[in-house]
């Protein structure tokens, strides 16, 4: 069976990759394009393609006054998840869902806002169904 593969954003919860690391799954640091954190995330493709993207809300939103020309938006972001069906997990309180979700336009079905509660649980069944 081949190994899934979670691509986080920095700033992600170090007990969260470890508990998915322990359940043999594999993990890759993601950059959003400002903090050289990793892959840069517009770079995934068929071919290092990864199962799942976690992260923070403000690893992938910025106002689009204050991205540099050229810059990762979080619409780049979003595309990727649809051009090549990855998952998005970002990490917010269940009390901010709905503030967090007005900051962004055209969210794809592929995106989910979590309860930092619910992030282990919710990887798994994103990873494997359960």
């Amino acid at each position: 069976m081949t190994r899934k593969v979670v691509g986080y954003f920095a700033g992600t919860d170090s007990t969260l990759l470890t508990a998915i690391v322990c359940d043999d799954v594999d993990t890759i640091p993601i950059s959003n394009g400002f903090d050289n954190h990793g892959m840069n995330v517009r770079i995934i493709n068929n071919e290092n393609r990864v199962d799942l993207l976690i992260g923070y809300v403000h690893k992938i939103f910025a106002p689009a006054d204050s991205v540099p020309a050229g810059g990762v938006t979080y619409q780049d972001i979003f595309h990727v998840c649809r051009t090549f069906e990855i998952p998005l997990l970002l990490e917010v309180h269940t009390d901010l869902h709905e503030k967090a979700r007005a900051l962004f336009d055209e969210i794809p079905d592929r995106v989910n806002f979590v309860d930092p509660g619910d992030m282990l649980a919710k990887t798994r069944e994103v990873l494997y169904g359960d």
